[in-house]
Order: structure tokens, then sequence, then C-alpha cells
């Protein structure tokens, strides 16, 4: 990422959230509490000096040559000179779609622009940390807030995200948003200076259970052939044609838990041409499925072992993207009680839903 003659110089790592079971009440904060809505895209630091501009990801990777559109919407509506942290999105009609999103992340230039044209990105700015050639990192929340609301300017790609100190009003947003598929609610104390890599916020997201069929397993990255040591679980649903849909993985283990897991799932390992999920090993399948290569590490080893479908697991997660886990869920226990076939999409819960631009705020 090139260096631009500003106060915060890229790569910068953003600040970070730690979970938390509720909200916190707004004493509990230094200063009182900042609650926004929590945005399910790309985290993204935006730096501009002029008409150069570069998007940082979370892990300090680059982002611009995928979001032209970003760039040039940035370009209309942020201050000639400033570094500002927020998200990209990709909405399809009124939803945040995290699966369209990972569409732009694409090695060739000709479809990066194709689909900037057809699946727009949003950008939405919720701090700022630099202004002019002011560093406003030492700044307390709430007149960074302050600066970002003022300095912004109108776009249709690019919004300033919600915000209230009113806990009240934040225990709604988290009861509704998701339906515009958001996954909960960020407090920050107003008082609090940005921390660059730190988890200074507080996160609260939506949290269920679902029984789901343990179809496979992958090795763990630090497996031998002489320990053997497994890494996550592959996961799936029925769908109403009664095919097994791959629908996530579960991973979070203690190291002897690892090698149990092996020994214990060794009588269920089956041929691969037998398994539902047979036909998903081809070459031109779905990125979705298990096998397929990452678009983040090329270099990563995603081959999976597959299982005989018998075993059904209760696991924890948060929503649903599309027919998938949105996130890697966690493992709360085996369920004997339940067979394989019960393991469906209807008892999952389905938010109600709400439209996006309900969510986003025009400066």
């Amino acid at each position: 990422m090139r260096h631009v003659d500003l106060p915060v110089m890229p790569p910068v790592s953003p600040m970070l959230a730690k979970s938390a079971p509720t909200l916190p009440r707004p004493e509990a904060l230094d200063g009182g509490a900042l609650y926004e809505p929590k945005w399910d895209g790309f985290r993204c630091i935006v730096f501009r000096d002029s008409d150069e501009v570069e998007l940082g990801s979370r892990n300090e990777r680059p982002l611009t040559r995928y979001f032209p559109d970003v760039v040039e919407a940035v370009r209309r509506a942020l201050p000639p000179r400033c570094v500002v942290d927020g998200e990209i999105v990709v909405a399809i009609d009124g939803r945040l779609e995290f699966e369209r999103l990972l569409e732009r992340i694409h090695p060739a230039d000709s479809r990066v622009r194709k689909l900037a044209a057809e699946t727009p990105a949003t950008y939405v700015a919720f701090d700022l940390l630099a202004l002019d050639r002011e560093s406003l990192v030492d700044v307390p929340l709430e007149q960074r807030r302050a600066k970002l609301e003022s300095s912004i300017r109108a776009d249709e790609s690019v919004y300033l995200t919600q915000a209230t100190d009113d806990v009240t009003v934040a225990e709604q947003w988290f009861a509704s948003f998701e339906g515009a598929g958001l996954d909960g609610v960020v407090a920050k104390a107003k008082a609090a200076p940005y921390a660059p890599g730190a988890r200074t916020m507080i996160k609260v997201k939506h949290v269920r259970t679902a029984d789901v069929v343990v179809a496979g397993y992958r090795l763990h990255k630090t497996s031998k052939p002489e320990q053997p040591l497994l890494g996550s679980l592959l996961l799936g649903l029925y769908d109403d044609a009664g095919h097994l849909q791959h629908v996530g993985v579960s991973a979070a283990f203690p190291a002897a838990r690892r090698a149990e897991l092996i020994e214990e799932l060794h009588p269920l390992v089956i041929n691969p041409a037998s398994h539902p999920w047979a036909g998903w090993a081809a070459a031109e399948v779905s990125d979705r499925m298990p096998g397929a290569q990452s678009r983040w590490n090329a270099g990563k080893d995603l081959s999976w072992v597959p299982l005989d479908p018998v075993l059904v697991a209760e696991v924890g997660y948060d929503h649903m993207e599309g027919t998938r886990f949105r996130h890697t869920t966690q493992f709360k226990r085996w369920r004997p009680d339940r067979t394989p076939s019960s393991c469906i999409y209807e008892q999952l819960d389905e938010p109600v839903s709400y439209h996006l631009k309900d969510v986003l705020v025009s400066p």
C-alpha cells in the first residue's frame, strides 16, 4: 500500500471489538456510550489524498483494485485529505448480501469492473482518524464523530452509520436491524481515543442454536501424519428437495479434543464416491463447496475427509447468509436423540424483514 503524507499513515490496523452477552449501560463506559449498528461487510480504512485513494482491509491488505466504484464514491463524498474507518457492503433488494460482496474479490480486472457495475458496493463510514493534516486518533470519539458528520458529503454510495447514546434505541436496533442483514450492535466509549488493533469496543451479536448433520472434516493446519488433528467439522442441512447442503463449519476445539475427534470419527470415514457431496470435488463447482479454493488465501489447503452423514450435532450460530451460516459456528454437544433427516432449514429462526434504507443515514 502506498504511503501518503497524512498524520496517520497506511497501513493502519482498525480498532476492534470484544464480545459481550448484552449491551453495556451508558454509565459503564468512559464518558458514556455511543451505540452503532454492527455492519456485515469488509472492514475498510480509507486513505484519501486529493485524487489518490487507498482502501485497506482489517488485515491491512489492499482492497483498492477490487472496489473501483468505492474509490470513485470516496472522491465525491469524503474530504480531500482524510483517513476514515468504515465498512464496505453490498446490498440487494434492501438487504446486505455478504456472498455477493465476496464475489468482488476476483483476480481478473475485467470481472471486477463488471461486478462493480452489476453489484455496486456501498461505503458506510463510522469514524474519522485524520482530517487535512490533523491526526484525530487521540481525540475523544464524541468529537471525532462530530467532525465526521460535518465533513462527509451526500452521495448515493457513501453513508454515515447511525449512532445513538440511548441504550433503549440500541436495543430496538438489535431486535430489528437483523432483518436488513446486520448482525448486532457495537458500543463505544464517547471519551475514548482511537486505539488501532485494540479491542476497546463492545459488540453484541445474535446467538442461536441449530441441529446439523456432521458430514465431514478438515485436518488442522498443525496436523501431522503420525498425529492427525481435526481442524473443523463440515456441517450440513437438508433442503426441501432432500439434498444435503453444505452450510458451514465448526472449528473451536482444544488441542487434546482435536486428536480425540479423529479417533471417534474414524469409523464413519467413507469413500468420497458414495458421499452426498461427491460431485462437489469437480473443478466447476461453486466456491462455497468443501474443497474449493479460498479467494483470500490461494495456498490454503481445503481438502476434506468425507464422513457417513449419520451424526447430528447442536451448534451455536449468529445468523444466516443466504443458505449458509455467516460465521464459524460453536460446537455445543452431540445430539444422538436427533435423526439426520430432521436437520432441515425450517428449524432456523428467520428474522423479521427490515429494509436497509431505514438503517443508512445520508449526510
